[in-house]
């Protein structure tokens, strides 16, 4: 799916007030590419807000050194964004992913238009412009940035970089191809450092998160003959660890560092009681099908849902349905 970079330059030049918005336990990809739309619109000239449903989670704050980033219902308000001429989505095509804001955004009369790289979606009443051929929401933000004729600068490098290292697992992943590492050199060029970035990711562990893994791995569970691996992290683990929500980012690809193990999945409980789900495949299975069966979505290699609880229940439903597609 090739996006139409025309008419998004003509969209974008011909409007003034924009709102950008992104999905609900938002990660770098969407904090990132949010950013460095806004870095480039500003230097259009145009007036730029950024909302989401949810707070930057504190490990991921150095990405917004300005704190331009708002959350809805703690220092943004609905009323505040009623002149916006157009609403743009980015990062995600899925009401359930847009939290509070989807309320905003249904109430809205602004334009609305999506910047995305997800294969599933609903119609959010927007016009798309989406690739799901590409490795990073961030990486279609850098090609607008040279449809628009806007240079990149360090303010919006860094987080562009952000955004595309970190939806490439550092540039490991197979979604990773050579227009990926031209687009990183690029960014790293226009100010962006990697040393400083993979600091700020990886380097900044609080014993709160080291002591969340280490329960979680305790709990990893083996089937298929080594082909599937999953475990859960519950509301006693945060209670008893001291963990945020946010320290669960990644432990996932821990599963699949074990040889032989083929598809990998978390369950974490959510302090509504709700699982929320993700999906790691490196075999033929479709991720992106199985988060769908529950009302999700996502890419092939990697998706996410959720479900209800109680966990032996939730996790019964999914594992049979992983396990089918599996055979």
């Amino acid at each position: 799916m090739s996006i139409n970079w025309p008419r998004f330059v003509e969209v974008v030049r011909s409007h003034s007030r924009f709102l950008l918005v992104s999905h609900v336990r938002p990660d770098c990809d969407a904090l990132g590419s949010e950013l460095g739309m806004a870095a480039l619109l500003e230097s259009l000239g145009k007036q730029v807000r950024i909302v989401n449903g949810q707070a930057t989670p504190p490990n991921l704050a150095f990405i917004d050194p300005a704190e331009k980033i708002r959350a809805i219902g703690v220092d943004a308000a609905a009323e505040e964004l009623a002149d916006v001429e157009v609403i743009m989505i980015l990062d995600t095509s899925a009401w359930a992913q847009l939290g509070p804001m989807g309320d905003v955004i249904r109430a809205s009369r602004a334009k609305k238009i999506v910047l995305d790289h997800h294969v599933s979606q609903d119609d959010l009443g927007a016009e798309n412009f989406k690739d799901t051929t590409a490795e990073a929401t961030g990486r279609l933000v850098y090609e607008a940035a040279k449809h628009l004729g806007v240079e990149i600068k360090q303010d919006g490098a860094t987080p562009l970089f952000a955004a595309v290292a970190t939806d490439t697992g550092w540039f490991r992943f197979g979604s990773t191809n050579p227009g990926t590492l031209r687009c990183a050199a690029s960014l790293v060029e226009a100010g962006a450092s990697p040393p400083k970035i993979y600091g700020h990711l990886y380097e900044q562990m609080t014993i709160g998160r080291l002591l969340l893994i280490g329960r979680t791995l305790a709990a990893v569970k083996h089937e298929l003959d080594g082909r599937l691996a999953y475990t859960r992290i519950l509301r006693e683990d945060f209670a008893a660890t001291g963990a945020l929500p946010s320290d669960t980012e990644d432990v996932i690809n821990m599963l699949l560092q074990v040889a032989g193990t083929e598809v990998a999945v978390i369950f974490v409980e959510q302090s509504s009681g709700a699982f929320k789900i993700s999906f790691r495949s490196r075999c033929p299975v479709d991720c992106s099908k199985l988060a769908e069966s529950f009302s999700g979505g996502g890419h092939k290699a990697a998706a996410g849902a959720t479900v209800d609880g109680p966990y032996e229940a939730a996790s019964a439903r999914v594992l049979d349905a992983v396990k089918a597609a599996m055979r």
